[in-house]
């Protein structure tokens, strides 16, 4: 967290990214080419019998010597032989374009093996067409701040809210182990009245057993037209509230962000943040790109101050997995710290909600980071955590020639203020972005990287979690 008292531009260390406003191109020397002769082969002269009679010289083509006759025909034969591999070869090249075209474009949706796909009237349907069952792992959402449970329709190829008609909390823990959650975290099942004009319902003689979407069938009809609400895990919910809006931020009181950690390396807090199941944090793929061994991570839950933490042994960490980050662009920084333990919920340690779909956080949304971050440009990390509320920025102004110029992409979020004056800064990296909607706290972004600290026109950068929702339960499942 950090005002913009004594802000300067800073450089580049694990707990924040920056980048330089402005790139020079220097001017280089040409490289140097060395001219090096193409490996030709090389024709040794043969002598030439000039002895021949005059008559042997002057006879035409087919009166010449028979083994004159037959180099020439060996000749011609060669030349059609190779003019007919070359066409099957070219067509053979024509068919793979072809092949690679229909599979591209009309086999309907690619699975994960390269090289296989499945129609998208097989996605969801309870049969496992790709080779790794993908076509079936991404078929239960939660849909707006209600959490309305809602299944993937092959026929019609949509998202329709599930009817509450038949359906219990064993379904349901079926269910959240579907979307990536641990069965053990289970909260609650609910029932909400909808408009929906058509449902998803379990037929007769359903079971809590695997695949669910294997039980639904369509229907326009549903008893009250009641649908499942459904709660994975109790998240987004605190005990105690937040100070005074203190410009440039403040210290947190103990337990107002009970989802934040600190991620520490070679006995030095590095980077910053969220539970989002006891068992997983999410965290920025910048503060791992260098440190990507767990066993050199310990993940600190439930404390206010470093010191505090100084005297405990944490809790280790089992498996880093990172988006696919591009460190030039900054496209995709995000990462998942898998422990090898689960964190014991309490008061001060908590779960903030991944967002879900339908939820639209747009500027001027007002916003919370929290983080033991420096609190000016280049300074030490903070002792106890710090907090701030900023306001969400859109993207379009972002990107404005004054601000980033085109840097900010559909990956992230720009938050902030263009005067300046609140940010977060080095060690924040990683940290929660959040917002309350609906009484519940969702994690907005993960702090990514900026431009000095808390400078005008240069607000913070962060993760788009929303973007990455679908990556985040893939692994979860997977792992």
């Amino acid at each position: 967290m950090a005002s913009s008292k004594n802000s300067t531009p800073y450089y580049v260390n694990y707990g924040f990214q920056h980048g330089e406003r402005h790139h020079t191109h220097g001017a280089s020397s040409p490289p140097n080419h060395h001219h090096h002769p193409p490996h030709l082969p090389h024709y040794t002269p043969q002598p030439i019998n000039t002895h021949l009679n005059s008559a042997a010289a002057h006879l035409p083509p087919a009166h010449l010597p028979p083994s004159q006759n037959q180099k020439g025909s060996s000749k011609k034969k060669c030349c059609i032989i190779a003019s007919s591999v070359i066409v099957v070869l070219v067509l053979l090249a024509v068919v793979a374009v072809l092949i690679w075209y229909f599979l591209a474009y009309n086999c309907g949706i690619a699975c994960e093996n390269r090289g296989q796909c499945t129609s998208s009237g097989k996605w969801c349907d309870g049969v496992k067409d790709c080779q790794n069952g993908e076509d079936e792992a991404q078929c239960f959402r939660l849909y707006g701040q209600n959490f309305i449970l809602q299944a993937y329709s092959p026929k019609s190829k949509s998202w329709i809210s599930v009817c509450s008609e038949r359906w219990n909390d064993n379904l349901g823990r079926v269910t959240c182990e579907q979307i990536g959650y641990s069965r053990g975290t289970y909260y609650t099942s609910g029932r909400i009245q909808s408009q929906s004009s058509s449902y998803m319902k379990l037929h007769t003689g359903s079971s809590p057993s695997y695949p669910i979407q294997n039980q639904l069938v369509s229907s326009s009809s549903c008893p009250g037209s009641e649908v499942v609400t459904l709660r994975c895990i109790a998240c987004g919910s605190r005990t105690v509230r937040s100070g005074v809006r203190i410009v440039g931020g403040q210290t947190a009181n103990r337990g107002a962000w009970p989802w934040q950690v600190s991620l520490q390396a070679r006995f030095q807090h590095l980077c910053g943040g969220s539970i989002i199941t006891p068992e997983w944090i999410v965290t920025a793929a910048h503060c791992v790109a260098e440190l990507s061994d767990p066993s050199e991570w310990t993940v600190f839950a439930g404390y206010l101050t470093q010191s505090e933490m100084n005297s405990q042994p944490g809790n280790r960490v089992q498996r880093i997995i990172t988006h696919n980050f591009d460190s030039e662009t900054k496209n995709n920084d995000i990462a998942l710290m898998k422990l090898m333990r689960p964190l014991t919920m309490s008061d001060t340690v908590r779960p903030v909600c991944l967002p879900n779909a339908g939820l639209n956080f747009a500027a001027p949304r007002k916003c919370w980071i929290s983080g033991w971050g420096a609190t000016v440009s280049q300074g030490q990390s903070s002792e106890a955590l710090m907090e701030a509320q900023i306001s969400l920025i859109d993207r379009s102004v972002c990107n404005g020639p004054q601000v980033y110029n085109g840097e900010i992409t559909d990956t992230m979020i720009c938050a902030g203020e263009l005067k300046g004056g609140v940010d977060s800064c080095q060690g924040d990296s990683g940290g929660p972005l959040v917002t309350e909607q609906g009484s519940v706290w969702w994690l907005v972004g993960d702090t990514s990287w900026g431009y000095g600290c808390a400078q005008r026109n240069s607000p913070g950068v962060y993760g788009n979690v929303t973007y990455f929702l679908n990556w985040i339960y893939e692994q979860m499942q997977k792992y």
